[in-house]
């Protein structure tokens, strides 16, 4: 799922890949409305799957940040009202969530961002962000010996 959801920047909301073409994406929108529209080369496009939150250690990809809100959130849209929240609200919210996020770094807009691509996601009935994890270190893909 998380490549074939897009973010593009200078339109708000996301995106689900339709089909490619030779200079450009076909997407659909994830809102009520699910209008297709063409995506160029000049666009800047980005997947769910290169997005990642920065922490006081290592980045966390987006999919882990949205598997711990969907656990704390039961499934269900946000509790908190993200467009009027304050800072503070959010930055406390968002502790719950990922509680080593990096106060420098993450900004109350990336907040926002994050909670309203959540709520876009669950009313689109994409809740199972598991699948979209990496391999873990017991999955190896390559066994190959050295020769």
């Amino acid at each position: 799922m998380k490549e074939t959801i897009l973010s593009i920047a200078g339109k708000p909301g996301l995106y689900k890949l339709v089909t490619r073409g030779k200079n450009n994406l076909i997407v659909e929108s994830l809102d009520e409305a699910h209008k297709r529209q063409p995506v160029f080369n000049s666009d800047r496009v980005i997947s769910l799957a290169d997005i990642a939150m920065y922490t006081e250690g290592e980045d966390v990809p987006l999919m882990k940040v949205m598997i711990a809100l969907r656990d704390k959130e039961e499934g269900k849209p946000t509790a908190i009202n993200y467009r009027k929240a304050s800072g503070e609200e959010l930055r406390s919210y968002f502790s719950d969530i990922l509680p080593d996020f990096d106060r420098d770094r993450v900004h109350d807009s990336d907040i926002r961002k994050l909670l309203q691509w959540y709520n876009l996601l669950i009313a689109a009935g994409i809740t199972d962000f598991e699948d979209d994890l990496e391999p873990t270190e017991g999955d190896n893909v390559d066994d190959r010996k050295d020769q």
